[in-house]
């Protein structure tokens, strides 16, 4: 008898252990799980930054479940390889780190173990890059695998996509004593160097009127590293003035691949305070003392050595005008080697501006049909316009496209870019069809170029864009293709870079005819991108 009840309180003792194992008795009910991208740049240089964030949730009244595993499906064409490490971190524990991996392919599984808590868990996922990634590779998330100690296995995809591309912190903001970098431009030579221009804004963000010189960064090898910063536009204490009254910003870079000479140009005003801002201080006349200037430096040997200022303020100016400057960005050269700046200059021409003074702007450009010796300017495209960018059509007319001030929240519309087409070199000025309605913006300079494509074997104009995509914020950096001369901007053909919140200004070029670069601001610095033709016209290019 004794031996009967032995054995029967064993049993009720192992039975009663089996009930309290969590992998056994009534499992947790998940009721709830999503998986978010970040939509940010992944830095070459950052550890652990998290890219996805999982959020489950867990039913009240159900035991606990433990998460055994963590499964990662890359898309197909994914690239993991330039990833060095990749994490798992979950929030609801003391030691959040779930698990790693430095083994990285289109399937990648960490294994762990953590306890799953009834209510809202967080689960982040980390990734770093190799140091040596390439700017070319990218990677993207196609579904997550969670499997648990009791053998539920439970799969979700992101709730949208987004590729990730590695990304180049270019000018941090306090590198080489500046403050900010500001204004970027970007242009590729015909020996496939980078040439990158922008403001070294040394005291703080502001605009001219400030201790501003204009600096160069300079590649050969694509992108993927860059030769120390140089100072190439520096006004010094003119008039005796001293450096906080004699910056010079705003860059606007061109290549002519005619001569294989590079040029910049920039704004530079002798100030008279530093409190006024030269937007406004800039006045009717011809002098540095009151007007702003047109300057400009040049290169012949591939950006290694640049020119003396050179001032040609007299030759494009009117003096009843306020100001003249260029873009800021990128110039071109025609296919019959006319040199074009975008321009721009405010004057007073009676009509009341929309921010409530007299003064309006018109966006414009400045050529040059003999290399740069003589320079001649065009007449306004659109008035409250500035910061334009202009290509070349293939019937070779001209498109500017224009920052236009009545997209201000506070002044009336937000109905994106102004448009405008030249056949005579601005003398006079066509309406595009897809003016202030094909491309939306919350008031900011925006980038485009244009490229030979070969789209189903056959070569095609295709014209590329960048701007914060948003009509309210400077967020939402992207790339967009157009294959109809900027008529229409296909949701298919876009990419987005970066969703946070910046200064917004961008530049873009060719790197090569299969690859486009792009530098862009943060807040106070600068990133640069390499984005495929192929990721952005998906099924229309060959990777």
């Amino acid at each position: 008898m004794k031996t009967i009840l032995v054995v029967l309180f064993a049993l009720l003792a192992s039975s009663h252990c089996t009930k309290s194992n969590p992998t056994d008795v009534n499992p947790a009910k998940i009721s709830s799980v999503q998986l978010t991208p970040v939509r940010t740049p992944v830095f070459i240089g950052k550890s652990d930054v998290s890219l996805y964030t999982l959020k489950l949730r867990l039913d009240e009244g159900h035991e606990k479940v433990f998460l055994k595993k963590v499964i990662l499906n890359f898309t197909p064409g994914s690239q993991p390889d330039c990833i060095a490490s990749l994490s798992v971190v979950y929030t609801g524990t003391e030691i959040p780190l779930f698990g790693s991996s430095q083994k990285n392919g289109l399937k990648t599984a960490i294994a762990g173990t953590s306890s799953m808590s009834t209510g809202l868990n967080l689960i982040s996922l980390n990734f770093t890059l190799k140091s040596d990634a390439s700017l070319t590779k990218s990677f993207e998330v196609q579904e997550v695998e969670l499997i648990f100690s009791d053998n539920q296995t439970i799969k979700v995809a992101p709730d949208y996509k987004f590729i990730y591309h590695p990304a180049l912190l270019f000018r941090a903001a306090g590198q080489d004593r500046v403050n900010t970098y500001r204004i970027p431009g970007l242009i590729t030579t015909g020996k496939g160097t980078l040439i990158a221009v922008y403001d070294n804004r040394y005291n703080n963000s502001k605009d001219l009127q400030e201790d501003i010189d204009i600096g160069m960064s300079r590649s050969t090898d694509g992108g993927q590293t860059w030769q120390p910063m140089k100072v190439i536009m520096d006004m010094g204490e003119y008039g005796g003035r001293s450096q906080q009254l004699n910056g010079i910003g705003d860059p606007c870079v061109l290549y002519d691949h005619k001569t294989n000479t590079i040029w910049v140009a920039a704004l530079w005003m002798s100030g008279s305070a530093p409190d006024k801002m030269l937007w406004w201080a800039s006045k009717p006349g011809m002098k540095p003392e009151e007007t702003g200037q047109f300057i400009l430096v040049k290169s012949t040997d591939d950006g290694a050595t640049w020119s003396q200022p050179i001032n040609i303020t007299s030759q494009i100016k009117d003096p009843a005008w306020q100001l003249l400057l260029q873009g800021p960005g990128r110039g071109i050269t025609m296919t019959d080697g006319t040199l074009v700046f975008p321009a721009q200059f405010k004057a007073d021409l009676g009509t009341k501006a929309l921010d409530g003074g007299q003064f309006t702007c018109h966006s414009t450009i400045v050529y040059s049909k003999d290399q740069g010796n003589t320079w001649q300017i065009g007449t306004g495209a659109k008035s409250n316009t500035t910061e334009a960018q202009v290509v070349e059509l293939a019937d070779g007319s001209l498109m500017l496209n224009m920052r236009d001030d009545r997209n201000r929240k506070d002044k009336g519309d937000t109905n994106g870019r102004a448009v405008s087409t030249t056949n005579d070199l601005g003398k006079t000025w066509t309406v595009h069809p897809s003016s202030n309605s094909a491309l939306p913006e919350s008031n900011c300079m925006g980038s485009i170029i244009s490229a030979d494509v070969k789209i189903n074997g056959q070569s095609k104009q295709v014209l590329f864009f960048s701007n914060p995509n948003n009509k309210n914020t400077r967020t939402n950096m992207t790339i967009k293709a157009s294959l109809d001369n900027g008529l229409t901007w296909s949701e298919a053909y876009q990419t987005e870079l970066n969703s946070a919140e910046g200064y917004g200004y961008s530049c873009l070029t060719m790197v090569d005819e299969n690859t486009i670069g792009i530098v862009y601001e943060g807040t106070k610095e600068l990133y640069f991108q390499k984005i495929p033709v192929s990721d952005l016209l998906v099924n229309l290019v060959k990777k």
